[in-house]
């Protein structure tokens, strides 16, 4: 140990090694910081604050609106949503059933009503088209909602920039939209409500705000309902796509005889195009238009990738062509007239999908046209707005062919053939001697063509004249026919009696409304063509009455029972076989040398009866062989008179060329027709008794060279012509028909 201080007060070393601590210390409160220095508040403008007020009330008042307007949509959605039906029950919305018409070998030829070629899906129908219809109408269509707010300020803009309403043009409807619209919103059809299924339909594709705002929620619904290839099944189906065919699959027969499932890009994009203007792009009216709107698609198709370079250009390079049924335009007279003469709960009004056999045959069809076409392109003055008709009939009165009118502007769609009631003129004199053959008279009986006056009570003294102003003295039946004198035929029908003659005339169904008095036999009646062509297959099929007609079988589609029948034929005798033959052997002279020798035909027999109607209003040719009877008319619809036309000219020509052309190939058959020996002479006096009688010679006939040309002139006999004549005789007498 070391030594310390004596005096004791020093430390040890290991005091100073080993220090003791300090006692413990109350903690001490951290001094407080001082406060930031406060920014000065800014100040704000008077306007500044009212604007952010403003702002403030209204952002408290829109999002609430915003709350609100959400849940009512919700709601309507809601509501649209439980209302709407499985798409199954949305995919055939039509009201009324649809008419196919089968030719007389089975072939379509014409659709009547709105055809529905069965349900399709977005999954069977050809990828071209589903890629043609989105590219084309919705190129959002699998990304929006329902609705596109995209798409309908573009179409505002483009409808104001047109100078049109917001609303009115383009809509910027989506597709699902334009099915809520095909649905009309899920208000169905009531009869008692629209006065048509077109004011319905109509009413459903209006425009307007209204109908937008209505539009949104229903399309919503729908995309909460169904998928969005179940929303483009129903479009598929639903679609109007022009010439009555309703949804894809319908359009697709009828333009190119198949399937939608199998049609190419150029079909596609032609269909697809469709969807713009249904009447206006349908390729049967008219397929360049059709194909110009095609290339359109097929374009969009190609930017949006639907196509590559090489498909979209060979769509381009091979557009899209009709099919064979398609292309048959002819017919379209025919099957209107069917339409009409069937019961309308079976065609106009059905509700189911018919088919309808029919007598057409359109190869005769065809011909029956271009024989009409040639002739007015090669016999008539460029530019004549004169309407003809042709009907073509079996002598059982089933219709072959028929022509309602030439395709002029304007010239609608009214039947001369069926429709228009004319005055017969001399075409109704074979009537007249079908009674007196029926009353025992031959052909070869004599009758006096010699002036000649009857008294009509209430009228005076009625003196007929003929239409050459000549008088022939004692002729055959024969020859008076043949000639068409007018002085015979009216002594032959008061000798036999004017009501038999009305009575046989109507009961062949050869006019209506006939005449009371004398001129009666100058065709003073009117008639439409095809029951005077009905009438003369009467004669041809030995006498007995014709219906003529077009239906052969009714059947609902894919069944064979036949709910509906043949709707006519022949039918009650009226004239004796014999009579009706001894007629027709009157009526070949008509051809061989009389009136009607332009429509001689060459190496087979005919026969026919020209007629020409006051002021040459109307022009008649109606004729038969053994196979066929056809009737022709000419004149204007307004009954402007014809320059220079008889039944003996233009009608004899087209009636020539008609038969020409429906008999190529056909064996030439004579007709049935025979001369019975003359038992009554003079009609009731012996020819050689009467004063100044002579033998008729050849020269008396009517010469070709004598017959007016087309044009109303001939350098061979310049001056009145026969149709000057016969307007002098009629305005003279009644102001009746006359040849």
């Amino acid at each position: 140990m070391a030594k310390g201080n004596d005096k004791g007060g020093g430390r040890l070393v290991a005091d100073r090694r080993y220090t003791a601590k300090p006692a413990a210390q109350p903690a001490r409160k951290p001094a407080p910081k001082k406060p930031a220095p406060r920014r000065p508040r800014r100040q704000h403008g008077l306007i500044v604050g009212m604007v952010l007020f403003l702002w403030r009330m209204v952002w408290g008042v829109l999002w609430r609106v915003t709350a609100v307007g959400a849940l009512i949509l919700g709601c309507v959605v809601f509501y649209f949503y439980a209302q709407l039906p499985p798409v199954t029950d949305l995919l055939d919305g039509r009201a009324r059933g649809s008419v196919t018409m089968l030719d007389r070998e089975g072939k379509v030829f014409a659709w009547r009503g709105e055809t529905f070629g069965g349900q399709i899906t977005a999954d069977t129908v050809s990828p071209h088209l589903l890629n043609a219809v989105v590219a084309t109408e919705d190129k959002r269509f699998f990304w929006h909602l329902g609705v596109s707010p995209r798409g309908i300020i573009s179409a505002i803009r483009i409808n104001l920039s047109e100078g049109r309403g917001p609303f009115e043009g383009n809509g910027g409807s989506t597709i699902t939209q334009q099915v809520a619209k095909l649905l009309c919103l899920g208000v169905t059809y009531d009869p008692a409500q629209w006065k048509s299924e077109a004011a319905y339909e109509s009413d459903c594709r209006s425009g307007g705000v209204w109908r937008k705002i209505k539009e949104v929620p229903f399309a919503m619904a729908m995309e909460a309902k169904y998928s969005k290839k179940e929303i483009l099944t129903i479009y598929f189906n639903r679609a109007y796509l022009g010439a009555g065919a309703r949804g894809f699959e319908a359009a697709a027969q009828r333009y190119f005889g198949k399937s939608a499932a199998n049609v190419t890009p150029a079909e596609a994009a032609m269909l697809a195009g469709l969807l713009k203007a249904p009447s206006t792009y349908a390729p049967t009216g008219n397929i360049q238009r059709a194909r110009d709107r095609a290339a359109v698609v097929i374009g969009l198709m190609h930017d949006q990738g639907y196509l590559t370079d090489a498909e979209a250009k060979d769509a381009l390079d091979h557009p899209a062509e009709l099919g064979k049924a398609a292309k048959q335009e002819s017919g379209g007279f025919f099957a209107d007239w069917v339409m009409e003469t069937t019961p309308d709960y079976l065609a106009r009004d059905t509700t189911e999908d018919v088919v309808i056999e029919t007598t057409l045959d359109q190869a005769l069809q065809a011909k029956t046209e271009a024989a009409l076409k040639w002739v007015f392109e090669n016999k008539v003055k460029a530019g004549s707005k004169a309407q003809a008709a042709v009907v073509v009939m079996s002598s059982d009165g089933a219709v072959r062919a028929m022509v309602g009118g030439r395709n002029l502007p304007q010239a609608g769609d009214f039947n001369r053939a069926t429709q228009a009631l004319r005055q017969t003129g001399s075409a109704f004199k074979p009537f007249i001697y079908a009674v007196a053959m029926d009353l025992g008279y031959s052909p070869m009986d004599y009758v006096d063509d010699s002036p000649w006056s009857i008294y009509v009570p209430g009228s005076g003294e009625y003196a007929p004249k003929n239409y050459d102003g000549k008088f022939k003295g004692m002729i055959t039946l024969t020859q008076a026919l043949a000639e068409s004198r007018n002085i015979p035929a009216v002594k032959i029908q008061e000798l036999v009696g004017r009501d038999l003659v009305k009575k046989v005339a109507t009961e062949f169904g050869a006019a209506t409304n006939l005449a009371d008095g004398p001129a009666l036999a100058l065709g003073a009646g009117e008639s439409t063509l095809i029951d005077m062509t009905g009438a003369y297959a009467g004669i041809l099929n030995g006498g007995s009455s014709v219906k003529p007609y077009g239906l052969m079988a009714l059947k609902l589609k894919d069944d064979n029972e036949v709910l509906f029948g043949q709707g006519g034929g022949i039918g009650e005798r009226v004239i004796s076989e014999k009579a009706a033959h001894a007629l027709i052997y009157m009526m070949t002279q008509v051809i061989e040398q009389g009136t009607g020798r332009r429509a001689r035909l060459d190496g087979r027999e005919a026969a026919g009866k020209t007629g020409t109607t006051n002021s040459a209003r109307d022009a008649w040719f109606v004729g038969f062989t053994a196979d066929y009877v056809a009737g022709v008319w000419i004149g204007y619809d307004d009954n402007t008179p014809l320059t220079g036309v008889t039944g003996g000219g233009l009608p004899a020509e087209i009636w020539h060329e008609v038969m020409t052309r429906i008999n190529e190939g056909v064996e030439a058959k004579p007709l049935p027709s025979e001369i019975p020996p003359n038992t009554v002479t003079g009609a009731g006096m012996d020819p050689a008794a009467a004063p100044g009688w002579t033998e008729p010679k050849p020269e008396d006939y009517v010469k070709p060279e004598d017959v007016p040309y087309f044009d109303g002139t001939n350098p061979n006999k310049p001056g009145m012509t026969e149709d000057d004549l016969a307007d002098q005789i009629l305005n003279d007498v009644l102001g009746q028909a006359n040849n």
